[in-house]
């Protein structure tokens, strides 16, 4: 039997009205924000929703991240206070999500908040992304565009290995430019919480609305995706804090790595030593090395400051304990 494929989606005004359109029909579409590729579904549609966790094989007690295009889009959905609004201003577009009270009136599927009374909202800074959603013409819930827990994907191939047949669409943006889930902030208490850190810093929120907590979590109550304890792992186990490889390892390096021995096989998120590129590189490369059927994969300290508390996050969760 052949193996299906998703329809490849080109970034033109015809494609995106066909990609618009598809999601108004209930379908699912994978596009490109600049953090990672989101699986779109209609999230006022529970049908859609429900076939984005069959999709992705994902536990229905996870919420979804709303994508709106802009802020008067996301206040239809969700209560902004003074605070929600000071942050989307500053920050969005962009990967920043806020975790906030949903309106009932707004018509959102309840899958989308997995029971809860909030709704996790963002709007995304890309073009493509952007023109999609004014395409579609409605809220869309947009997980990573993968297999539940696996490496997040960053190109329209890592989206077609992962979910092959299981979509309708692929809009084909290229890479993504930042490379990780956006950051996402609870603001449905008197204290922010942050849940899940990521491209804005927690300092940069902080000189906005002041002092905000971070999320102990709990995996099996989540308020928001990628607060599962084992989550964005490859099929190989995970190594961290190696400053060595064995043979049968594949080793993930960053900055400077001549000095460094060993490994089956090699790659470096950032040479350089820049973690916006690292960042960036960071599912791919996980994938790439995955592929050389290593036992496990070995990955170097990575600065815990700036970016590096989102990429040592992500690094975490895909070297937990597996289910």
């Amino acid at each position: 039997m052949t193996e299906k494929h998703p329809d490849i989606v080109p970034t033109t005004p015809q494609g995106l009205a066909r990609a618009g359109e598809a999601l108004r029909d209930g379908d699912l579409v994978a596009f490109p924000t600049e953090t990672v590729y989101g699986l779109g579904g209609d999230a006022t549609n529970d049908r859609a929703v429900a076939a984005i966790f069959a999709a992705k094989g994902r536990p229905q007690f996870n919420p979804l991240i709303i994508h709106v295009p802009d802020l008067e889009a996301g206040q239809a959905v969700a209560v902004f206070d003074d605070r929600a609004v000071e942050l989307a201003q500053q920050f969005w577009p962009g990967p920043l999500t806020l975790v906030l009270p949903r309106r009932p009136e707004a018509g959102l599927s309840l899958l989308v908040s997995a029971g809860l009374d909030s709704v996790a909202v963002r709007v995304p800074n890309h073009p493509v992304g952007q023109a999609l959603l004014k395409a579609a013409g409605r809220p869309v819930a947009a997980p990573s565009a993968n297999r539940s827990g696996a490496v997040s994907p960053t190109t329209p191939h890592h989206v077609i290995e992962s979910l092959g047949d299981r979509i309708r669409m692929v809009v084909a943006g290229g890479k993504c430019p930042v490379g990780l889930e956006s950051t996402v902030l609870d603001l449905t208490g008197a204290v922010p919480v942050l849940l899940r850190p990521g491209a804005v810093l927690r300092e940069e929120i902080e000189q906005l609305i002041g002092p905000i907590q971070i999320s102990a979590g709990d995996p099996t109550a989540p308020k928001s995706p990628g607060q599962l304890e084992s989550h964005y792992a490859p099929n190989a186990a995970v190594r961290l804090n190696a400053t060595n490889a064995e043979d049968d390892e594949a080793f993930l390096t960053f900055g400077p790595d001549r000095f460094m021995r060993g490994g089956k096989a090699r790659l470096n998120l950032s040479p350089q030593g820049d973690l916006n590129e690292a960042a960036a590189n960071l599912f791919a490369h996980l994938r790439q090395l995955d592929q050389e059927g290593a036992r496990a994969i070995a990955v170097m300290p990575i600065p815990d400051e700036g970016l590096g508390v989102a990429i040592n996050d992500r690094l975490r969760r895909a070297a937990a304990p597996r289910g």
